[in-house]
């Protein structure tokens, strides 16, 4: 079951009882590893854009590296649940997303340096809420967990990275906030592709398997047409009403969709029918993933996920 509301306790238990602690190997000779200090990510996603911002002072550890698994249902192991506890910083996505780091977090009464990405989203006005949850009277139901395609909220991690690191290893501070500065630029270079895709496709309808690419989409203007039984239905790990499928299979058989953007790292038969009927239609696909794809790192991941999106609609 993929549902973000069906969390595993297990690695909260599991957390619960590490009292030993576990040493990180940190790379050079710099202050940073003489101080004990010890970053650990919830995925290799949020691992890589804090490893740049670390640059060669910290190693940072991610707790998810393989492709195949699954951050909403992930239940940490008592090593793994002691690398974060016993972390000077812990970087993860929240929302729901990899309820594992909260519920290992929530265990522990220890005072640690957290970077939540999806507080960070809009400028942090969701800070503490779960996708989904009801604040003043509404209900964020359009907000989205998969925050990692949203540019400006990896910016604001990347900078909250580096306030976090400054104020652990004041010594490094310095490099840390360059660090961070140097990959807001090459973020920039993805906004760049989306705005041009903007630019050209503004409005222009495609389709999703999973609501994943949410932030890509909207940043790039085009609208999701799939419908919202559909991809749910998909993401939650639950077989969408025929209605849902017969109307998302029409999107795509009658090229009212431009393009179908796939999620490679959960196919079930329902999304490989989807897959089938796009490819049949001369409707481009474009694959997402919700890990690093092996040999990438987030902003090569990014930039190609962006450019295969342009390319498939420019392609029309």
């Amino acid at each position: 079951m993929r549902s973000s509301m069906k969390f595993r306790t297990a690695a909260a238990l599991a957390a619960a009882s590490i009292t030993a602690a576990v040493a990180l190997t940190a790379c050079g000779s710099s202050s940073p590893k003489d101080d004990g200090i010890t970053v650990v990510a919830s995925t290799n996603v949020w691992g890589d854009v804090a490893q740049a911002v670390a640059g060669d002072k910290l190693k940072v550890t991610s707790i998810i590296n393989e492709p195949s698994a699954d951050p909403h249902s992930f239940e940490a192991t008592p090593a793994q649940a002691a690398k974060i506890t016993d972390a000077s910083l812990v970087v993860y996505n929240g929302g729901g997303y990899d309820q594992f780091v909260t519920d290992i977090l929530g265990s522990t009464n220890k005072d640690q340096k957290t970077v939540n990405a999806y507080d960070l989203l809009d400028g942090g006005i969701h800070a503490g809420e779960t996708a989904g949850e009801s604040h003043d009277g509404h209900t964020h139901g359009a907000v989205n967990e998969h925050v990692w395609f949203d540019i400006p909220t990896v910016e604001a991690v990347v900078n909250s990275v580096a306030d976090q690191l400054g104020a652990l290893d004041p010594d490094n501070a310095a490099a840390y906030k360059d660090n961070a500065a140097a990959y807001g630029t090459q973020l920039a270079g993805i906004t760049t592709i989306t705005d041009s895709i903007a630019k050209a496709h503004a409005g222009t309808p495609v389709a999703q398997t999973e609501p994943i690419a949410h932030y890509l989409l909207e940043a790039a203007e085009l609208e999701d047409a799939t419908p919202e039984e559909f991809t749910s239905a998909i993401e939650d790990g639950n077989d969408p009403a025929p209605a849902a499928i017969a109307a998302t299979r029409q999107l795509l058989a009658g090229k009212e969709a431009k393009a179908l953007v796939y999620n490679i790292q959960t196919q079930d038969k329902v999304t490989q029918d989807m897959r089938a009927t796009a490819e049949q239609a001369s409707v481009p696909v474009v694959e997402v993933t919700e890990t690093l794809p092996e040999g990438l790192d987030y902003i090569q991941w990014q930039t190609q996920t962006a450019k295969s999106l342009a390319q498939a609609l420019d392609a029309q």
